[in-house]
């Protein structure tokens, strides 16, 4: 993967120098762009976590394990013509836990809405879950073009809830 570290931290702020958590690090995956790879995505993502001993909520994890699957389905839907393997980086850092899904085609997909009035397709919502679930965790998402010519669209998701997250504990 091309991409590494976390979430940049807002312009004009610098945290303070830190000692690593435990869990801290990037992990790298590559799987074949076929069906079978989104289970196993998800299922490594979930037991990485575990093994890391990653503060991460029960609901925040189930979010997280879900944008793994909707971006590793997208990848292996629709660019595994140019793409026969996606990659898959997971960091963690203090605050965040970052996924990023790379492929090599370079169409940059958006979310689809739903038209009224036109009969209810059966897929391409995923980004606007993905989209959807980083909003309400306080997190963020984007999709960056690689030097290759491909893509990576990544999410992230901070470990404890933001002040303004709809899912701070109460």
């Amino acid at each position: 993967m091309e991409i590494l570290g976390g979430v940049p931290s807002e312009p004009g702020h610098t945290a303070p120098p830190r000692k690593p958590a435990e869990y801290d690090g990037t992990w790298r995956y590559t799987a074949p762009a076929l069906d079978s790879s989104v289970p196993r995505s998800r299922h490594a993502v979930r037991d990485l976590m575990r093994r890391q001993r990653v503060p991460l909520r029960e609901d925040l994890l189930q979010g997280l394990l879900l944008i793994v699957s909707e971006l590793v389905t997208n990848a292996v839907r629709h660019a595994a013509l140019l793409s026969p393997e996606v990659g898959l980086e997971v960091s963690i850092g203090p605050e965040w836990v970052r996924v990023a899904v790379e492929d090599n085609h370079p169409y940059r997909p958006g979310p689809v809405e739903a038209c009224p009035g036109t009969e209810p397709r059966t897929g391409g919502r995923g980004l606007l879950l993905v989209q959807a679930t980083v909003e309400e965790a306080g997190g963020r998402c984007d999709i960056e073009h690689t030097a290759g010519g491909g893509k990576v669209v990544w999410a992230a998701l901070p470990l404890r809830p933001t002040p303004t997250s709809p899912l701070r504990p109460r």
